[in-house]
C-alpha cells in the first residue's frame, strides 16, 4: 500500500508539472531505455513504452519497465498487446492482458495503452471496460486498433462507455495528415468527455499543419519518418523529438500572442 502511495504522488507531481508548463502536450513512443531518455532530453511530455515498435508495439518486458521507470521523470503509459496481428484475443490473452496491467502498475507507470475488438471489427466494450476498471486508477488510452473499426463515429461512442480517457487515432487513415479531417469531427464530436490523441507520420514538417486542422492539444509520435525503427542513432532521436517539441511551443507561444 505505501508503494503505491508513493507511486500516485509521484504521479500527480508529474501531472502537475506538465499542466502548468505546456498547452499542448507531446507524448512519444519508445521501446529502448535510451530512446526514453533521448525522448525526455528531447522535450516529450510523455512516454509510450512499448516492445517491438516494427510491428506496431507489444507489451514491453518487466525488466524494462522497470529501467524506464527507474530513469525517466515524465510520464510512462505502457502498451498492452500481448501480440502483434490483430485485435481479437483469446480468453488466455485477456488474461495475459490484465497481468500486464498489473505488471505496469507494480513498476510504477501512469497509464495504460490497449484495444480490443470483435470479430465484426467493432469495439468490444465490454472487455474494453473490464480492462479500464482493472486499470483503475491508471487511466487508459484506446491505441489505434480504433483505426479498424468499421464505424469511426460509433466507435467514439463505444470507447467512451468504456471508461477509456484517451484514443489514440490516424482518422482511419495512413497518417494524421491525411486523416485530419476525421480526427477534427471526432475532436469535435468528443468534446470534453474524451481526448482524441492524433497519431502516425507526425513530425515537425507537419505537426503544424495537423494540430491547425483538427485542433487537438495532445500529439502522438513514433518518430519513425525521421529515424525507422531499430536505430541505436539516439542523438539524432533526441534532435528530431526536440524539433517536434519547439515546434509544438512554437505555436502555442503564437496562439497566446493572438489572445
Amino acid at each position: 500500500m505505501e508503494l503505491e502511495s508513493r507511486h500516485a504522488d509521484a504521479r500527480r507531481c508529474r501531472r502537475e508539472n506538465f499542466a502548468v508548463i505546456r498547452k499542448y502536450l507531446l507524448e512519444i513512443s519508445v521501446e529502448t531505455l535510451e530512446a526514453a531518455l533521448a525522448a525526455e532530453r528531447g522535450g516529450a511530455d510523455r512516454i509510450e513504452l512499448c516492445g517491438n515498435l516494427s510491428v506496431g508495439g507489444v507489451t514491453p518486458d518487466v525488466d524494462l519497465l522497470r529501467a524506464v521507470r527507474a530513469q525517466v521523470h515524465i510520464p510512462i503509459f505502457s502498451m498492452v498487446r500481448p501480440r502483434a496481428g490483430d485485435f481479437v484475443y483469446s480468453s488466455g490473452e485477456f488474461s495475459e492482458m490484465r497481468r500486464s496491467i498489473t505488471d505496469a502498475k507494480e513498476c510504477g507507470m501512469d497509464g495504460i495503452v490497449l484495444g480490443v475488438l470483435t470479430k465484426e471489427h467493432r469495439i468490444d466494450v465490454e472487455r474494453t471496460r473490464q480492462l479500464v476498471e482493472f486499470a483503475k486508477p491508471l487511466p487508459v488510452t484506446y491505441h489505434r486498433a480504433f483505426d479498424e473499426a468499421a464505424d469511426p463515429r460509433r466507435g467514439l461512442e463505444d470507447v467512451i462507455q468504456s471508461g477509456a480517457k484517451r484514443i489514440l487515432t490516424s482518422g482511419g487513415a495512413k497518417s494524421a495528415v491525411e486523416g485530419a479531417t476525421v480526427l477534427a469531427e471526432l475532436i469535435d464530436a468528443a468534446g470534453e468527455r474524451i481526448v482524441i490523441v492524433p497519431g502516425a507520420g507526425i513530425s515537425a514538417l507537419n505537426i503544424e499543419q495537423v494540430a491547425q486542422q483538427t485542433r487537438a492539444r495532445e500529439f502522438h509520435s513514433g518518430m519513425s519518418t525521421a529515424l525507422p525503427y531499430g536505430s541505436h542513432e539516439y542523438r539524432r532521436f533526441e534532435e528530431e523529438v526536440r524539433k517536434l517539441a519547439g515546434q509544438l511551443a512554437r505555436i502555442s507561444g503564437t496562439e497566446t500572442e493572438r489572445k
